[in-house]
């Protein structure tokens, strides 16, 4: 793979906070034995200990190591020496590699083969299994019951109660709701408990998601009528997770698969990566990965970049979840994500989605010759004179990336706005 843009390396960066780290430690100074191939990138930086730290980068799997404390990835002293390498000021190609970094990539493939050759798990046995789903889809019936009174008594209350309750309160329904195995529910009820007390707009979001809890629970009781689409749906909705082995060997999409852009976020209790893919042939998945606060996310694919892998997809209406099935080998990089529509075609599109699945919390769009425009959290505006609120949205980083000018933007439409996730800029995917 080709050398990363300065913009690839800030992309790959856990947080602003390590990234600003990064930058002060990115000159030749405190760097030593420092070299690349096609597929690594090395160094060791000295630190305030006597032994300098060991960096070592895949740039092909995106993958990093470095022998200090850190629990970031990856950390500053790896974003460091990324920041380095893209502007040809350290880690030249034609050295000898590195003893650390060899080992490493040695010890990276030999897991990649063993994963690779993992034993089948051992058959279930039926009469048991029938047992637990029955036991949890008994306790998932009273569970839903249970918040369904709650939600009445929500509403005949009125919402301004709500507003004035406790997050002790809110917390309280949802640890119910955990108990019922219900996490997904349980999750949006314990974000509303925030969301009231935080947000200008809390009474119409609160409706709004009122509105949809009480779809799920109407849903969930007529559940034997509805197809296996729906039914995944309201699986993914009430937070009942299906297990990676039922769906590892349903299909094998190949690809080249285009990154569109990926997004991570951090509830306080568990971490969550999403990566938009695409296919040739138009078919959009999205990647999820998750991760406890302690342990770290998957290292994320860049925008723009082109992978050969093969997919599988869990159940559901499309966009669907997918899942790696083989390792991702970077192809390339792209010069664009394709054509762009409008925000009245996406709209559209969005409001299809929805009526296939009236709670999916997010729809993907790509929209095509958008300027960005300053107010608020800042605007998209097509040509048509359309527009659309950004959200999560770094909009002075926007503006000077897109300069005033038409651009190609991919994000995630959530409740009215759109979460911007990567640009098209002379044409260069960039994540904002």
């Amino acid at each position: 793979m080709g050398r990363w843009s300065e913009q690839q390396v800030i992309s790959a960066a856990p947080d602003a906070s390590s990234l600003a780290a990064a930058r002060k430690l990115a000159r030749p100074g405190p760097w030593s034995d420092t070299g690349s191939n096609d597929d690594l990138v090395w160094g060791k930086c000295q630190g305030s200990g006597k032994t300098p730290y060991q960096v070592s980068v895949d740039t092909v799997a995106p993958a990093y190591r470095c022998s200090c404390p850190s629990r970031k990835f990856p950390c500053k002293h790896a974003l460091a020496l990324l920041l380095m390498w893209s502007r040809g000021e350290a880690a030249d190609a034609g050295t000898e590699t590195a003893g650390f970094a060899q080992e490493w990539a040695a010890q990276r493939a030999e897991r990649s083969a063993a994963r690779e050759k993992r034993p089948t798990d051992q058959p279930t046995d039926p009469a048991a299994q029938a047992k637990r789903l029955a036991d949890r889809m008994a306790l998932m019936d009273a569970g839903i019951e249970d918040f369904a009174r709650w939600l009445t008594d929500l509403v005949r209350t009125g919402l301004a109660s709500a507003h004035t309750q406790p997050y002790s309160w809110w917390d309280g329904v949802a640890a119910r709701l955990v108990d019922a195995q219900l996490p997904g529910l349980a999750e949006q009820v314990r974000a509303m408990g925030s969301d009231v007390h935080a947000r200008a707009d809390w009474a119409d979001h609160l409706l709004f998601r009122a509105g949809r809890w009480w779809a799920v629970t109407k849903a969930w009781r007529m559940r034997e009528i509805l197809t296996p689409e729906e039914v995944a749906e309201l699986r993914v909705a009430v937070g009942w997770a299906v297990p990676t082995a039922d769906v590892h060997g349903t299909e094998a999409l190949h690809g080249p698969w285009l990154v569109l852009g990926a997004h991570r976020s951090d509830d306080g209790r568990l971490k969550q990566q999403r990566t938009w893919l695409r296919a040739p042939d138009g078919t959009v998945v999205v990647v999820l990965d998750f991760a406890a606060q302690s342990e770290s996310l998957a290292t994320p694919q860049l925008a723009g970049a082109v992978l050969d892998a093969t997919l599988a997809r869990y159940p559901g209406s499309a966009p669907r979840r997918a899942m790696f099935t083989s390792p991702a080998a970077p192809m390339g990089t792209a010069s664009s994500l394709g054509d762009g529509g409008s925000i009245a075609q996406a709209m559209e599109a969005e409001s299809a989605a929805v009526a296939l699945s009236p709670w999916r919390e997010r729809h993907p769009v790509l929209l095509g010759g958008v300027r960005v425009c300053p107010g608020d959290h800042g605007w998209l505006r097509d040509g048509a004179g359309d527009a659309l609120p950004l959200v999560d949205a770094p909009l002075d980083a926007l503006l000077a990336l897109t300069g005033g000018h038409p651009v190609d933007v991919f994000g995630e439409l959530d409740e009215g706005h759109l979460r911007p996730l990567s640009a098209v800029v002379g044409g260069t995917v960039v994540t904002p």
